[in-house]
């Protein structure tokens, strides 16, 4: 009964709201410098890039859960050009229990390497949160990403960054009736930065730590979205990332 009752209100929410769209395009940002960001990577099947992606780990990297259907097989990482990097195939993945679709949140993924990657000055993991967190509203962080960077247009081989602020949840919600109370809202709205169609998994990054990763965004206008861009809280997840950390690593 009460699982009938959600997907009357999904239903009800995807009429009012128009279509959601998975992606973390970069939209009117810049290439990322050489020497930034250099835990990013591309998440990426037989056909090539798919989602983007960062390692926490040498050997796991984070990404969107609704990621999966694409069927991911490696990652490359080494260079912000994707054709430049060098690739590692993917051992395990592993979802949350709790993720059955984007709008009702959980959307986060854990990718198992079949090797450890070689860190050092062009690959290096990024921090998590270290307890449960809510990042400030009006923050200023950055999202990363291989996508499109105007509507229309097609993925690109260099990563971009943005900046975008972090927009109150009470105002996100005003936006998006019935939202997930596991996301973090920032960019797309009152604004023309933020993240678009094409690779979702790129990380939002707070002060050199890593709070969110791109889940969705609405309709296919790149250049000025409407609605807040949404992205997994990464910080709501901590318990089931530590311990498929832990699990997985002494199996």
């Amino acid at each position: 009964m009460m699982q009938g009752l959600q997907n009357i209100l999904l239903i009800y929410v995807l009429r009012c709201l128009g279509q959601i769209v998975h992606g973390s395009d970069i939209i009117n940002g810049k290439k990322a410098p050489e020497n930034s960001m250099q835990y990013v990577v591309s998440v990426q099947n037989t056909d090539g890039h798919i989602c983007g992606g960062f390692l926490v780990t040498e050997d796991f990297v984070v990404t969107a859960a609704h990621c999966d259907v694409e069927n991911p097989t490696h990652v490359v990482l080494g260079s912000h050009n994707i054709k430049k990097g060098y690739q590692i195939n993917i051992e395990k993945k592993f979802k949350p229990p709790s993720y059955s679709n984007i709008w009702w949140g959980n959307d986060i993924m854990l990718l198992k390497l079949s090797r450890k990657a070689r860190l050092g000055c062009k690959v290096q993991i990024i921090q998590l949160p270290c307890a449960e967190m809510n990042v400030k509203a009006d923050q200023v962080c950055q999202v990363a990403g291989w996508g499109r960077n105007r509507t229309g247009g097609e993925n690109i081989d260099d990563l971009r960054v943005v900046s975008v602020s972090v927009i109150n949840r009470y105002v996100c919600r005003e936006q998006w009736p019935g939202l997930s109370a596991s996301v973090i809202c920032a960019g797309g709205y009152g604004t023309d930065k933020g993240f678009c169609q094409g690779d979702s998994g790129g990380p939002l990054v707070c002060n050199g730590l890593v709070v969110g990763l791109a889940s969705f965004n609405k309709n296919y206008n790149c250049a000025y979205p409407d609605v807040p861009n949404i992205y997994t809280d990464i910080s709501k997840h901590l318990k089931w990332i530590n311990w498929i950390l832990l699990t997985a690593t002494s199996s």
